[in-house]
């Protein structure tokens, strides 16, 4: 998804970003289901080693709610993804805080949380995810479309939860790779 915002208008987004647990701290009560998810977040083996051999440093940049269902199922996942790789520098931003930076990301003509922006090391945009993994998709259109609905903040089946956790980083591995294949930074590392 092109996003229209040079690096530099990115870079100023990210600079107002916060860290996974600040964050967190401007609504302490909306974050209690954020934390239950931070407990299930648990990358396997073979998650852990592929996260640490990510060789290009990218920033990422989540656009978010506290108070969104699937944001406090899927940040988690995100941080967790993260903290696998010193490669990974996330930040989070509100959606509503960041509305300028949110009307450039419009999926569908809504607002929809989580918007991942990952970036390469210079703030060039890269990727564009939101606000749901295929996962989550699948899920939720055999809930709605299907004879049963979703409720909201039911808890999300285990599986459901882990192919949503490997979606994400899929989509990790996919900047990562874009990036280590990328010729301009191919050049800039001599690689």
């Amino acid at each position: 998804m092109p996003i229209g915002l040079a690096a530099t208008e990115l870079q100023h987004w990210f600079s107002q970003g916060l860290s996974y647990d600040a964050y967190l701290k401007q609504s302490p009560e909306q974050a209690v289901p954020w934390r239950v998810n931070d407990t299930k977040c648990d990358l396997s083996m073979s998650q852990k080693e592929l996260l640490r051999s990510f060789k290009r440093d990218m920033r990422v940049l989540v656009l978010s709610g506290i108070w969104c269902g699937d944001c406090s199922s899927q940040g988690p996942m995100l941080a967790a993804i993260a903290s696998g790789s010193a490669c990974i520098n996330l930040k989070w931003l509100d959606r509503d805080a960041a509305s300028k930076l949110s009307s450039h990301l419009a999926i569908n003509q809504g607002h929809r949380v989580p918007t991942v922006i990952f970036m390469a090391e210079d703030y060039e945009p890269v990727s564009v995810m939101g606000d749901r993994t295929l996962s989550r998709y699948r899920a939720k259109a055999a809930k709605s479309l299907g004879s049963s609905c979703d409720i909201p903040s039911a808890r999300i089946p285990k599986d459901e939860f882990l192919d949503t956790l490997q979606d994400w980083l899929n989509e990790f591995e996919r900047v990562e790779l874009l990036l280590r294949l990328s010729n301009r930074l191919r050049q800039k590392h001599g690689d």
